[in-house]
C-alpha cells in the first residue's frame, strides 16, 4: 500500500528556506556588531554649575611724557697754547754784575741760615698746676715753722677771742720771690691783714717747673690762728 503524501506536509522544501533566513539574521547581527562602536556614546556631565566668567578689568596704561632738557651751550673754543722752543744755536746775552765801589773784586754771596728760635713760656703767664709744684725750703712743715716764729697775733682779736684759718693765695715767680698776696677767704680784718704781712716776709722758694723749665704758679696758702 503506497503512502501517500500531501505537498502542505512536505518539511524538506521549507528546511532550505529557514535555514537560508537564519544565515541572513545571523550576518545582520555580526554586521550590526561590528559597526557599534564606543564613539556613539554619549556622556552627559553636566551637574547643573553654570560656567563662572570672570571679566578683568582693563587699566589703561598712562605713560607721562618725559620732558627733553634744553641741550647745553656749546663749549667755548680753547685758545691753544703755543710754545716756542728756542734752539741751542740762539744766542744769549750774558749780563753782568757790577758792584758799586771802583774795586774789581768780585762780590760774594753767602747763604745764611735763619735760626728758628724755640718758643718759651711767657714771663707773664701763671699757671694753676705744673708738673713740678713749688715748694717751700724744707718743706711744708719747715714752711708752718716759719709762720709760727715770724707771724704776731693781733692784741684786739685776742681780746675779742677771735681765731681761725685765713687762707691766702699768691703767686710763687720764676725766681722763688712771693707777690700778688691776696685773701681768698679770711676770719677777721686784723687777722687777715696779719696773715698778707708774714706771708710777704717769707723766703724764696723753690720755683715750679713745667718741662723742665721755671715757670710762675698761683699758689694757695693756709695761715692758722689759734689762741692757747
Amino acid at each position: 500500500m503506497e503512502v501517500k503524501k500531501s505537498p502542505k506536509a512536505d518539511l524538506e522544501g521549507k528546511k532550505s528556506t529557514g535555514l537560508l533566513i537564519g544565515y541572513v539574521l545571523a550576518l545582520a547581527v555580526m554586521f550590526i556588531a561590528f559597526e557599534w562602536s564606543e564613539r556613539d556614546k554619549v556622556i552627559n556631565i553636566d551637574s547643573g554649575l553654570s560656567e563662572v566668567v570672570f571679566e578683568e578689568e582693563m587699566i589703561p596704561i598712562t605713560e607721562q611724557e618725559e620732558q627733553k632738557a634744553p641741550p647745553p651751550p656749546p663749549e667755548a673754543p680753547k685758545a691753544e697754547e703755543i710754545i716756542e722752543i728756542a734752539e741751542n744755536d740762539a744766542d744769549v746775552e750774558e749780563t753782568t754784575i757790577q758792584a758799586s765801589d771802583e774795586t774789581d773784586k768780585a762780590v760774594e754771596v753767602k747763604y745764611v741760615p735763619v735760626e728758628v728760635e724755640e718758643e718759651e713760656v711767657e714771663e707773664q703767664q701763671i699757671f694753676q698746676v705744673v708738673e713740678e709744684m713749688p715748694e717751700f725750703p724744707g718743706g711744708m712743715g719747715e714752711c708752718m715753722k716759719w709762720l709760727g716764729k715770724n707771724m704776731k697775733y693781733p692784741t684786739i682779736s685776742q681780746e675779742n677771742g677771735v681765731q681761725g684759718r685765713v687762707i691766702v693765695q699768691f703767686v710763687v715767680n720764676r725766681d722763688g720771690s712771693i707777690v700778688d698776696a691776696t685773701v681768698a677767704r679770711g676770719v677777721d680784718p686784723y687777722l687777715d691783714k696779719e696773715a698778707l704781712r708774714v706771708v710777704g716776709l717769707m723766703p724764696k722758694w723753690k720755683p715750679g717747673k713745667q718741662r723742665g723749665k721755671a715757670v710762675r704758679v698761683k699758689y694757695t696758702l693756709p695761715v692758722m690762728f689759734r689762741l692757747q
